[in-house]
């Protein structure tokens, strides 16, 4: 399971980085740390099981909650959007107990 998730990992960071060699070497550089530090684990440690979920939530907002964005012209970037990137409206944001927004002293429905 620890070599899925540390592959996971690789593929979310090339996806995530593609065409950033500086970051994505970083990344994987990261990412290998982090395994090899906890390479003398067994497999009935009980901190593995947590230790590959965290592996495999970082891949999954690497992969799904980073973009990429290029500068083009003056204050305009181009975003690099795929297939694996999360997208969802306003709607989808909500404030815990029903809470309104606040900005002004107005709330966002009052905007």
């Amino acid at each position: 399971m620890a070599s899925a998730a540390y592959r996971h990992l690789l593929r979310s960071a090339r996806l995530a980085f593609q065409g950033d060699t500086h970051l994505l070497h970083a990344a994987r550089s990261e990412a290998r740390n982090g395994f090899r530090k906890n390479a003398s684990m067994s497999h009935d440690d009980p901190a593995l099981a947590p230790a590959i979920a965290h592996a495999e939530e970082v891949a999954k907002i690497l992969r799904e909650n980073v973009v990429q964005g290029k500068l083009e012209g003056d204050d305009r970037y181009k975003l690099r959007i795929h297939e694996h990137t999360e997208r969802g409206d306003n709607d989808t944001v909500k404030m815990p107990n029903g809470q309104k927004v606040v900005i002004d002293g107005k709330k966002c429905s009052d905007l």
